[in-house]
């Protein structure tokens, strides 16, 4: 089954700590729009500037509004294992699906490291893991021999987030892994390679211009599902489209946060320091694109 996942923004307040009610109104948002599941600090989350003690407030939070309606999913990336240990199995169980974490970044890592890194967490980690891969922010690629190795070895290891622009990496992993896991789950991470994805035998998308258009995500995967490949193109060539907004700025995370906040939901468009808040004239440009793809 097709499933459009998305990795929601964190919204802040001007003193930096999370805004619970935004959140809480974020989610309702995507649970209304029909998303499949929500992934509380991925990337686009900005896990990476967030306290632990902050990371346990939002993570309750999602847990109790979104309260069993999709799956949640958490972002428990850490440099130091022993945090990400402990803050997965807390999350488990506190009533999260699964958890999600990205191999350790800043120093390159062998194939053998990565591993010998998943396979500890996937013993100590008491319920089902993604493994994240991105190599733009690693430095380095999960080979598909080693995600096929770690899928047999470990049933709760459940599946992969594949954040690649191409689709090469990520069919690697379709083609070795689904023969002998077929319930192994292989997400894209860019939304413009939800169809490639699941035409190639892939699960879907976790990717973040469902956070403002979680209809037209919604209706993606319907129509994918449905093998309505007619409707399944219209909705792409509109998510095409809107890729555009990934463009208006760098790093693009307060331009998805300001396109949630065109899109109605009262949150800010405050990112992590020192990431900018968009400008009027980038504002102008996101209303624009929103505009010529029907999400205003």
């Amino acid at each position: 089954m097709a499933k459009y996942i998305t990795p929601a923004v964190t919204p802040f307040l001007e003193d930096g700590k999370i805004d619970e009610k935004g959140a809480a109104a974020l989610y309702e948002f995507l649970v209304e729009g029909g998303v499949d599941g929500v992934l509380v600090f991925g990337s686009i989350g900005e896990f990476f500037a967030v306290s632990t003690e902050e990371k346990k407030k939002l993570i309750s939070l999602a847990i109790r509004q979104i309260n069993g309606r999709i799956p949640v999913i958490i972002g428990t990336a850490d440099m130091i294992l022993e945090n990400v240990i402990s803050l997965s199995n807390w999350s488990l169980k506190e009533g999260a699906d699964a958890v999600i974490v990205v191999s350790p970044y800043y120093f390159k890592l062998t194939p053998d490291q990565i591993e010998e890194y998943y396979d500890r967490l996937a013993r100590e980690i008491h319920g089902p893991l993604y493994i994240y891969n991105f190599p733009d922010r690693t430095g380095y690629t999960i080979p598909a021999d080693v995600v096929k190795t770690l899928a047999l070895r470990h049933k709760n290891i459940v599946g992969i987030k594949d954040t690649i622009p191409g689709m090469d990496h990520t069919r690697e992993l379709i083609q070795a892994v689904k023969p002998v896991r077929p319930d192994f789950e292989i997400y894209s991470g860019f939304d413009e390679n939800f169809a490639h994805n699941v035409l190639a035998g892939g699960d879907g998308c976790i990717a973040g211009l469902s956070n403002f258009a979680p209809s037209l995500c919604h209706q993606l995967a319907k129509a994918a599902n449905e093998e309505n490949w007619e409707e399944a193109a219209r909705c792409s060539q509109t998510l095409n489209s809107l890729m555009d907004v990934y463009a208006v700025g760098n790093p693009f995370i307060p331009f998805i946060k300001k396109a949630v906040e065109l899109a109605g939901v009262p949150i800010a468009d405050i990112p992590s320091f020192p990431f900018p808040r968009p400008t009027q004239e980038q504002t102008e440009k996101m209303l624009q694109i929103l505009k010529r793809n029907s999400i205003l």
